[in-house]
């Protein structure tokens, strides 16, 4: 790993200056993929800052246990259960950032005989120790190692950002079905001290450095703030998509002559986020409507998780969807209007009638009073009137906040509630307005939120 190292280290903290990376965010990032005590499928989050893998897996999580899982209870998991969903959730994500027409994933673990030492505590989290003490034995082979053998908590202060690059190995493997299965064998790795940047860094390297810096806009902003220690968008777009863009859109945009990439196929998990209520950027169909209900919720400093059981919610584009999309994909300032010159490219994007004379009759009709601009409402209305959205009136949500101390009494489990779709004219006592219900909006424009707890889950 040693020649890969100076890369990957610029590529996620950047090039640090004299004094290195931080001490505190590093060991922010240093745990692994933990499930709450009480509550079986949603893992744990220990300080701000690996929420940008940690929510995207939860997210890929629920959605295979919700809708790729016989059993009913989906609250309700064996370890062995957890242990089968997690890694093939995990696999998953590698498969979908693997770039080589080869197939071609790699690993990262701990180097053979550098495991770090671990000891159970009062807590059943354990924490490895020293770099003089750790242990000079191989990694476990059992799938089930003795109990004092399993690290599953934060590491230790003194697991340094030196030592940690000093100890690690890569794995190459060539095909899905051997990778699922190292990646099952490597479970209680990534449970453990560092499994979060372990895993980080296999799909960093099972898509290529290469080909990220292709993707990313500003190849010198690194995957990890160096300051605040969260992950960049295009952190979180890698680990949905499988690509780092690092814009949110639909397709690739030109700005002064350069072409900035965004999302170019429907996700499986969605991402809304908090930051286009308050207009600072636009989420694309793509993600915007995925093909699960499960999206992940961004606020200004963390990530969470909202979904629902609801699948007529999400599916394939319906052809009105298709056509928002398409005429805001010429709205790149999303005015909601485009100019009355751009109507003939529009109607040609989406296969309608684009004849001269009937473009001419219709820019007449949807802009009577010639001010050089088409509204997408009268759009819509023009080509695609009447459709029903299917979206039900109301269905049970959930909301998952993986940090301890963003939840009621500190114990990460699932808020329970019910959405109201409601339209522009229904006469109703609106809910409180709170970040959750404001990010929800992008999408549901007049949704109302009725929780089962006194107070609204966090977003932060």
């Amino acid at each position: 790993m040693s020649d890969l190292n100076k890369e990957v280290v610029d590529l996620v903290w950047g090039r640090p200056s004299s004094g290195g990376v931080s001490a505190s965010i590093f060991r922010r990032w240093t745990q692994g993929f933990v499930f709450s005590e009480n509550e079986h499928t949603a893992l744990e989050q220990f300080e701000g800052g690996p929420c940008a893998v940690i929510a995207p897996v939860q997210a890929f999580f629920l959605k295979n246990i919700l809708f790729n899982r016989e059993s009913p209870n989906w609250r309700q998991m064996t370890e062995e259960e957890q242990r089968t969903a997690l890694c093939a959730t995990l696999s998953e994500i590698l498969e979908s950032a693997c770039s080589s027409p080869a197939t071609e994933f790699c690993l990262v673990t701990w180097a053979k005989g550098q495991i770090p030492h671990t000891s159970k505590n009062t807590n059943t989290q354990t924490q490895p120790q020293s770099q003089s003490q750790t242990q000079d034995v191989p990694e476990p082979e059992s799938s089930q190692p003795p109990q004092e053998q399993q690290p599953t908590a934060l590491a230790a202060e003194d697991l340094g950002f030196e030592q940690f690059h000093s100890v690690l190995h890569k794995r190459t493997i060539i095909s899905v079905s051997s990778l699922r299965e190292e990646v099952l064998s490597l479970y209680h790795t990534w449970r453990g001290c560092c499994g979060v940047l372990l895993f980080l860094y296999s799909v960093i390297l099972t898509k290529g450095i290469e080909n990220i810096k292709n993707e990313i806009q500003d190849t010198l902003e690194p995957l990890i703030d160096p300051v605040h220690g969260h992950g960049s968008q295009s952190l979180v777009n890698l680990l949905v998509t499988g690509h780092a863009v690092s814009n949110v859109w639909d397709g690739d945009r030109e700005c002064s002559g350069m072409k900035l990439h965004g999302i170019h196929k429907q996700a499986s998990v969605g991402f809304l986020t908090l930051m286009e209520s308050l207009r600072y950027c636009k989420v694309g169909a793509f993600l915007k409507s995925p093909k699960f209900p499960v999206w992940i919720l961004g606020s200004e400093t963390h990530l969470s998780v909202f979904f629902t059981k609801e699948m007529s919610l999400v599916g394939p584009e319906s052809p009105s969807e298709q056509a928002r999309r398409v005429f805001q994909s010429f709205d790149p300032e999303d005015n909601g209007f485009i100019a009355d010159s751009l109507l003939e490219d529009v109607m040609k994007a989406l296969d309608l009638v684009s004849e001269p004379e009937y473009v001419s009759l219709v820019k007449s009709k949807l802009d009577p009073e010639s001010l050089g601009i088409i509204l997408l409402g009268p759009f819509l209305l023009e080509f695609f009137p009447d459709q029903d959205s299917g979206v039900p009136d109301s269905f049970p949500i959930y909301h998952y906040n993986g940090l301890k101390q963003s939840n009621y009494n500190e114990r990460v489990e699932y808020v329970e509630g019910t959405a109201l779709v409601l339209g522009f004219e229904d006469p109703m006592v609106r809910t409180d307005d709170t970040p959750v219900k404001r990010c929800l909006q992008t999408k549901w424009p007049y949704i109302e939120l009725l929780w089962t707890t006194d107070r609204s889950p966090s977003l932060n």
